[in-house]
């Protein structure tokens, strides 16, 4: 059986990394107690909490940590019309918190997962391997069977083409979970038990033309590359379905980086994921795209975007374009989730107007 790392008695990192050039972003409806574990490796950073549900609910932050709050008042008030792009009562709305942030990158972890930690025992500092896989060049369009080249330790093999080895910038990063797997609700009632013990010390690039399901709630990305595209869609209160943000946006992001020649990486770091979820209230949530992908993913596997997007935001509005084109026949959801899509940009536009991201260096 694994543990969770006890971190108790470690130091806070004396020399975090880009502490300056990071947020972490929390969407929780509950007390953030779970940050005391993480405490020696993301007490540095500036933290962007994204209240869900009732506003009028008290949140508490355990002391030491600076952040912002952000409640749906809030999100209400800084958007107005707009707001409506935004989920309500599901962790969705995580991408509020990537609007409003002005930092490079973002780290989004879920108020469920703790410390990890690795064979030998040691804790797993999460943040900071995010940050050494979103530093590191990516390598989408050969595959190298020795996984990260860039990793100290490994290289490329032999006949691997000499011109691909630059490779390219690296725009997310996307980690694991210990304990409790990723598992949809149909695979949660017929593994009511299983637990993920196995930790695969490895990082790849997912190859250029590959989707793949992306998981929210340990992952980290390069804001200023494919910020915009980072949006968890309409999931929760009032909606179909739940629990397919996070996967709407990975099949989004995949799209538009594989367009514009940006790396996704899988694999380290790990977190421990201490709960499992009812599988009954998901299979609720979830039941709608359990179907729908079936149709959705080979919409965007077969998805192409003009030469004329070269911006994240021109690609999104292609994107949005072709969903209501395409998958609006699915059901009429899709129509108001590709209006949603548009809204979305226009409020990150509002937010961070280019001169503004040009003037800071981010044009």
């Amino acid at each position: 059986m694994v543990e969770p790392a006890n971190t108790v008695g470690i130091a806070v990192n004396p020399t975090p990394l880009l502490t300056d050039e990071l947020d972490i972003v929390i969407p929780t409806i509950r007390n953030l107690d779970f940050l005391e574990m993480w405490r020696p490796f993301l007490q540095p950073y500036h933290l962007i909490i994204v209240q869900d549900g009732d506003p009028s609910k008290k949140i508490h932050v355990p002391e030491g940590y600076d952040y912002e709050l952000y409640n749906r008042n809030d999100i209400n008030r800084i958007l107005g019309p707009k707001a409506s792009c935004i989920s309500f009562k599901d962790s969705a709305c995580r991408c509020f918190g990537y609007m409003v942030s002005k930092k490079k990158y973002i780290f989004t972890i879920d108020d469920d997962c703790f410390v990890a930690k690795d064979p030998s025992g040691k804790a797993v500092n999460a943040l900071e391997q995010h940050i050494k896989n979103l530093l590191c060049p990516s390598s989408p369009f050969f595959f190298n069977t020795l996984y990260d080249p860039y990793r100290e330790g490994a290289d490329f093999v032999r006949g691997y083409p000499f011109s691909l080895r630059e490779g390219v910038s690296t725009a997310v990063s996307h980690g694991l979970w210990l304990n409790i797997p990723d598992y949809d609700a149909p695979t949660q009632l017929v593994k009511p038990k299983e637990r993920n013990t196995r930790y695969v010390d490895a990082v790849m690039t997912i190859p250029k033309g590959t989707l793949f399901p992306m998981c929210g709630m340990n992952l980290a990305f390069d804001r200023d590359l494919i910020g915009p595209a980072m949006y968890f869609g309409l999931m929760g209160d009032g909606q179909p379905i739940g629990r397919y943000d996070d996967m709407w946006a990975g099949w989004c992001i995949k799209v538009i980086c594989d367009h514009l020649g940006l790396g996704v990486k899988t694999g380290l770091p790990y977190i421990y994921h201490s709960k499992a979820s009812n599988p009954f209230v998901n299979l609720k949530k979830e039941y709608k795209g359990i179907f729908w992908q079936e149709e959705i993913i080979p919409f965007f596997q077969n998805a192409k975007l003009s030469k004329e997007a070269t911006t994240v935001q021109q690609c999104y509005i292609e994107l949005s374009k072709m969903v209501k084109e395409k998958l609006s026949s699915l059901d009429p959801y899709f129509d108001k989730l590709a209006d949603a899509m548009v809204t979305w940009i226009e409020a990150w536009d509002e937010l961070n107007p280019p001169a503004a991201a040009a003037a800071n260096g981010k044009a």
